[in-house]
């Protein structure tokens, strides 16, 4: 029992090293040049090892990207639990904007991932599941939004109006920051992006805030 509990262990922690090593080697040089050698010579296994896990890069892909919302949606419910206590009210606010503009390089990797998913025809299924968990995420938004919206902290407006306008500074931002021609003037671009994290937690607040 002890050895199979071990062997489990150690095939998720494999597994996890891959995952790791994926995405690393995708933020550094890009999914063109990513290879399945690539990642398992990263990892120091066989190429064979990483199809013991995966049946492709494909999978690999859809697996960060579902790893990436997991984060989010935990995160997201921790905040609106904070939220509901008082103790922050823009605390989902503030962690869905830094999930999302924290690392506009690896934001923009997702968005590629995806994109080439959706052309491929691959990973069909597990794309519909992704898109019904980023729903759940959206639900959870637009729940927050009302509640707050119903005790004065918020304009009253439809709750989809923050959620659609969240969508957009976020992917804005992560745009802007790739768009050399724009940002041309900007010497603190982290602090562009800061910035525009503050302005979107506070769009909004009622006068009771």
């Amino acid at each position: 029992m002890e050895k199979a509990r071990l062997r489990v262990q150690q095939f998720r922690q494999r597994e996890q090293s891959i995952l790791d090593a994926a995405l690393a080697l995708l933020l550094e040089q890009g999914e063109d040049k990513v290879t399945v050698e690539l990642i398992a010579a990263t990892v120091d296994i066989g190429k064979g090892t990483i199809y013991k896990h995966f049946t492709s890069k494909s999978e690999i892909y859809i697996r960060l990207m579902f790893d990436d919302l997991h984060q989010l949606k935990s995160q997201m419910q921790e905040a609106i639990e904070k939220a509901a206590s008082g103790s922050d009210y823009t605390a989902p606010a503030k962690v869905y904007f830094s999930n999302r503009m924290s690392d506009p390089v690896r934001a923009r990797l997702f968005q590629r991932l995806e994109e080439r998913l959706i052309a491929s025809g691959d990973e069909v299924e597990k794309l519909e599941e992704l898109s019904a968990m980023r729903e759940a995420v959206l639900q959870q938004l637009n729940s927050f939004f009302a509640d707050r919206i119903e005790a004065g902290q918020l304009n009253d407006v439809s709750p989809y109006y923050y959620n659609l306008t969240y969508w957009a500074l976020t992917h804005g931002a992560v745009e802007l920051f790739h768009n050399s021609n724009l940002t041309r003037g900007v010497e603190d671009m982290d602090g562009l992006i800061k910035f525009i994290m503050e302005v979107g937690v506070n769009i909004g607040l009622g006068p009771k805030n």
